[in-house]
């Protein structure tokens, strides 16, 4: 009798212990999904922001108040969602080095700002020339068909014009952490073999050799402007340094969304705005942007709420 009940009280705590172990392995699997849950209902929000930011520029571009339209010259906005704060920067393509037009020189003053040996810098210019040139004859130190065959590549030189910034990862000699730092300062959209140094950022402005201290004042002043909604006067930074700002009809426009709990979301396009300078859409009823490049960003190698990038923005306090 006494064995019997030993056996069942053995019994009883073998089962109670595995009801406990099955209640914590529920409580913890209910905990997991419920973050998963949670993760996935912050980044539907702040993709959801970053989205409304992207309609936001637009519909800022197309204000009919010249004054009050948003610069496309680099500077930040900065606006309310709700629980999310969203910056967006808008960045005139022909402020940038368009890598299919640029010259030997401009590619050379591109490269120089990778700190990389130069030699690499060197054999990195030829290869690209070699890239876009039509011929298969090899620049100094550069990369055609051969070369790319005997570095084990299964591809060659297009020879014809880069479609896209991520083509240019196939150059011989380039490879992502460079590519992450040329791409704010290169286009393939401009089709113009000079920058057009009113829209450029500081950075492409940097790029090209200009004077640091000319360029702080420049990138101030464009500031100011967007504040104001006036002109800039520039003549004080001397003659040959064209500080302006304003629009451009094709656009870089990257919108970054960040909720109180940490999450984020990053979206970056490029648009032609088809109503720049009486552009067709403004007669004809056609769209007024075209978007003719979109991808979502997993992560921000430099972000618009980084401390260097506070500077640049020009409504801190706007209203939702």
């Amino acid at each position: 009798m006494h064995a019997d009940k030993g056996f069942a009280l053995v019994l009883v705590l073998w089962v109670l212990s595995l009801l406990m172990i099955m209640a914590a392995s529920f409580s913890l699997t209910m905990r997991r999904e419920t973050g998963v849950i949670a993760g996935i209902t912050s980044g539907a929000q702040a993709l959801a922001a970053a989205e409304s930011g992207m309609a936001m520029a637009e519909m800022m571009l197309m204000n009919p108040d010249q004054n009050k339209r948003w610069h496309t010259d680099g500077n930040i906005y900065q606006i309310q969602f709700l629980d999310a704060l969203v910056r967006i920067r808008l960045q005139s393509e022909t402020g940038k080095i368009d890598i299919n037009a640029a010259n030997q020189q401009q590619l050379q003053q591109l490269i120089a700002q990778i700190p990389i040996e130069q030699e690499r810098q060197t054999a990195l210019v030829s290869a690209i020339m070699d890239w876009r040139d039509q011929d298969d004859l090899v620049n100094i130190e550069g990369a055609e068909k051969d070369e790319y065959k005997a570095a084990g590549k299964l591809y060659r030189p297009s020879n014809k014009p880069f479609q896209s910034l991520e083509e240019l990862q196939m150059v011989l000699g380039m490879d992502e952490s460079i590519l992450k730092q040329l791409e704010p300062l290169i286009t393939i959209y401009s089709g113009q073999p000079q920058v057009d140094l009113s829209q450029a950022s500081r950075e492409v402005m940097l790029a090209l050799g200009m004077d640091a201290a000319l360029v702080d004042q420049c990138i101030e002043l464009r500031r100011q402007s967007a504040i104001t909604g006036t002109p800039i006067q520039s003549a004080s930074l001397g003659p040959g340094f064209n500080c302006g700002s304003g629009q451009s009809n094709i656009i870089e426009v990257i919108a970054e969304s960040r909720l109180e709990n940490g999450s984020g979301a990053i979206i970056k396009t490029v648009v032609t705005n088809n109503q720049a300078a009486g552009g067709a859409a403004a007669t004809t009823g056609a769209l007024p942007f075209q978007i003719l490049s979109w991808k979502r960003e997993e992560r921000a190698d430099t972000s618009l709420f980084s401390q260097d990038k506070d500077s640049l923005v020009v409504t801190p306090n706007a209203e939702s």
